[in-house]
């Protein structure tokens, strides 16, 4: 079970995304096509294309 503040938003990617991509890739893929701030402490979800596999972005300070 994964307990967060309230504060905290998860965000989905609406695509499947490469799994081979690296953080950096992660990193880049939120900031040129969901628009948003790594950096911000919100959780970003992506799914693989068979949709077996999940990979999440977080930033921890």
């Amino acid at each position: 079970m994964l307990l967060l503040p309230r504060a905290v938003r998860i965000h989905p990617a609406a695509e499947p995304v490469d799994m081979r991509n690296s953080i950096d890739g992660l990193f880049v893929h939120v900031q040129r096509v969901l628009v948003a701030d790594a950096y911000s402490g919100h959780l970003f979800v992506f799914v693989s294309k068979r949709r077996d596999k999940v990979k999440v972005l977080a930033w921890e300070r």
